[in-house]
């Protein structure tokens, strides 16, 4: 089985308060991107109950392999379900440390391909509850549509975002960013808004302006928010719109 885990992008951060579990209660809209790496899941009757072998290809991904969370999502299922044994192979095209969700991505999609290769018939809560489990963000990509995180951002609600005709580039600077540097230099905005509503006002107005100013539309930046002052960024990386 192959499945084709893709990259996400944050359309405004407002990290609210530090909570007692160490995490920080956020509000983000996190948009799917089309920009994928490839996953392939093979059961192997030459292994044993509860062994996954894993090779990588593509972008080098430094760190022990057993560590990748695509290892830790079948340890994770095979807690619950015992699962066969298993080869994978990830070919890596997102890039890590950019806050594009790359490995989050992966986690989430080898517990859904796991799912439907064994015929598991896992409940969505189910599914939802082992992601979120493995990391903040990873739940986000069990579905393929803009949404709204709350909490750590494991709370998720559909949002509507209407962007079309617009475009977005991404900008590489070089750095590798840690999340936990990323939320720990980020200042708290103690408050509550409601950005889905603030994101699609500002993607209108961007869109009358370059009617106004070119008379047809331009490439428009991604809306800035008065949350961060909550401009528009991919995560917690390095990758920048422009």
């Amino acid at each position: 089985m192959v499945v084709f885990p893709f990259a996400k992008i944050n359309l405004g951060l407002n990290v609210i308060r530090l909570r007692p579990d160490g995490f920080r209660d956020i509000e983000s809209v996190m948009l799917p991107i089309p920009l994928e790496e490839a996953l392939e899941v093979l059961p192997d009757p030459n292994l044993r109950m509860g062994v996954v072998e894993m090779v990588r290809s593509g972008r080098p991904v430094p760190g022990d392999v057993n560590m990748d969370l695509c290892v830790r999502a079948y340890q994770a299922l095979h807690a619950r379900r015992p699962l066969p044994g298993v080869r994978v192979h990830l070919h890596k095209a997102i890039p890590i440390g950019a806050g594009l969700g790359g490995g989050s991505s992966d986690g989430a999609h080898m517990l859904q391909a796991l799912d439907r290769l064994f015929k598991l018939g896992l409940a969505p809560s189910e599914l939802h509850d082992l992601a979120a489990s493995l990391g903040s963000d990873c739940a986000f990509f069990l579905e393929r549509e803009a949404q709204l995180a709350l909490g750590r951002g494991e709370r998720l609600q559909p949002v509507e975002l209407n962007i079309a005709g617009m475009w977005l580039v991404l900008v590489d600077p070089g750095i590798h960013v840690s999340t936990a540097d990323a939320y720990s230099s980020t200042p708290l905005s103690g408050r509550s808004v409601d950005l889905p509503s603030i994101l699609q006002a500002a993607a209108f107005d961007m869109e009358e302006g370059a009617r106004e100013h070119h008379g047809r539309p331009g490439l428009p930046q991604v809306p800035r928010t008065p949350c961060d002052q909550g401009s528009p960024i991919p995560g917690t990386g390095r990758f920048m719109p422009a």
